[in-house]
């Protein structure tokens, strides 16, 4: 059996979420939650080609299976565009088919899909306040949002990118707190001044993940929440950059979102 890293979500072709494909195999659950560790990798995608040809991907933690991974998407779809082709594919994950796209050029693969509906709502305040004490933001900021594609995750916006950095959660303080509100984390983001962009930290030890390099479907989260296309910059307190970028396109069905990055294929091994 073949198994690839993949490093999703890079930045100018650096850094970028060490994150494990590999052909789908007779493995255990046990098997698929041990692989990511046993790779250098926070998460594992086993990917398999459906007589339909259409790619369905499944996505493991060392906690368990997630329905849905934003990351480790991009690093499926980068893979197969490394050894057979750029263009457009058919995905099912989660139980549900949508579509992705590559395209690669210079050695970097940039890879999109449609992530899906973003369901947006306000948090319970109780919930919320567990979760800030736990993640040491001091008093409530406002803005907070509750936001799912696949899980939900608390939306948190901080004053600045400094206040962003020096943010240090008690982990396990944090995991009660999401456990007991069905939140699977807390994302924290925060404008870069003069640059349209903005950095952004995921803390997710609900599902085994103190901090996210590159948390793709919390970047697309925001993107429903704000309205408009964002493109976000995460990993650097753990010295990996990643950028992911959301976006809000015109279908022919209406308005639809995108979620992207660049990748590139570090190594293909044999287990």
């Amino acid at each position: 059996m073949n198994a690839a890293l993949v490093r999703a979500c890079t930045r100018d072709g650096a850094g970028g979420s060490p994150t494990a494909v590999l052909d789908e195999g007779p493995f255990t659950d046990a098997e698929r939650r041990a692989l990511p560790a046993r790779l250098g990798a926070s998460h594992a995608v086993f990917a398999q080609t459906r007589d339909d040809g259409s790619l369905s991907l499944r996505f493991f933690t060392a906690a368990g299976e997630l329905p849905a991974c934003g990351h480790g998407t991009i690093a499926a779809l980068a893979l197969f565009a490394h050894r057979h082709r750029s263009g457009a594919y058919r995905l099912r994950a989660g139980g549900r088919e949508f579509h992705g796209w590559t395209e690669v050029s210079a050695g970097r693969i940039r890879a999109a899909f449609d992530p899906g509906p973003v369901a947006l709502r306000d948090p319970d305040p109780d919930a919320a306040r567990a979760v800030l004490a736990a993640l040491g933001t001091g008093a409530d900021p406002g803005g907070l949002r509750v936001a799912g594609v696949g899980r939900e995750r608390l939306l948190v916006p901080i004053g600045g990118p400094a206040a962003l950095a020096d943010l240090a959660p008690d982990f396990g303080r944090l995991r009660a707190a999401c456990d007991a509100a069905g939140l699977l984390g807390c994302y924290a983001y925060a404008p870069l001044p003069g640059t349209g962009r903005f950095a952004a930290r995921m803390f997710a030890p609900s599902i085994g993940v103190d901090e996210d390099i590159a948390n793709a479907n919390s970047t697309v989260c925001l993107t429903a929440h704000l309205g408009a296309a964002v493109e976000v910059d995460m990993g650097d307190a753990l010295g990996r950059p990643a950028t992911i970028a959301g976006d809000l396109g015109r279908r022919a069905e209406g308005l639809g979102l995108r979620l992207g990055g660049t990748a590139v294929v570090d190594r293909e091994v044999a287990l």
